[in-house]
């Protein structure tokens, strides 16, 4: 199920980053991302809430970047979010377990932008920034639910019960992420 899933949000995520002008130059072949492979990554997360599993060339200068987020523990109750921005890289995320109240866009404050030489911004999402969110879209998301959230879009979350765990799909049109990044844990 969870492979078919995954089989599914890529072709969605080629699909949305592409334009009808960019199938001129097909790849050759596709790259298959085994649940073995997110688990491992999954397993090797330590205390950290995001994890790069494969950076992938899909042809005509995109990347498609395929990662594994947890997000523990109750975050704030009140109307301000602390929120990240990606400024070049879309996300798609599949929530594979838990939920939590998604808050998108809204007001703006407290631009914080990640130094570039960040292993975040270098490996996982490309130049970004934090900001406060207030009056942002919030929606409840759950296990089996995908949100794409377009480049320039701040978003964070709040209320999250227990845990929350998902897929995150990041479409990466300038290739700011490392083509063929894979993660260490995959080597071993």
């Amino acid at each position: 199920m969870i492979n078919r899933t995954i089989k599914i949000m890529l072709g969605a995520t080629v699909l949305c980053a592409l334009s009808s002008n960019l199938f001129a130059q097909r790849p050759t072949t596709a790259t298959h991302v085994p649940r073995a492979d997110i688990m491992t990554v999954f397993e090797h997360m330590g205390e950290t809430i995001d994890q790069q599993i494969k950076v992938v060339d899909i042809g005509d200068e995109v990347n498609v970047g395929v990662g594994i987020l947890q997000r523990k523990g109750n975050r704030t109750e009140g109307e301000a979010v602390n929120a990240i921005v990606h400024h070049r890289v879309t996300e798609i995320y599949y929530v594979l377990s838990g939920s939590g109240t998604l808050v998108t866009g809204g007001n703006i404050s407290g631009d914080v932008e990640f130094p570039a030489n960040n292993i975040s911004v270098r490996e996982l999402i490309g130049p970004s920034g934090s900001r406060t969110v207030t009056n942002g879209q919030t929606k409840t998301i759950s296990a089996g639910d995908v949100v794409v959230i377009p480049a320039g879009v701040p978003h964070g979350f709040r209320n999250i019960q227990d845990q929350i765990t998902y897929l995150s799909f990041r479409v990466d049109p300038d290739q700011v992420l490392p083509i063929g990044y894979e993660h260490p844990s995959l080597e071993e």
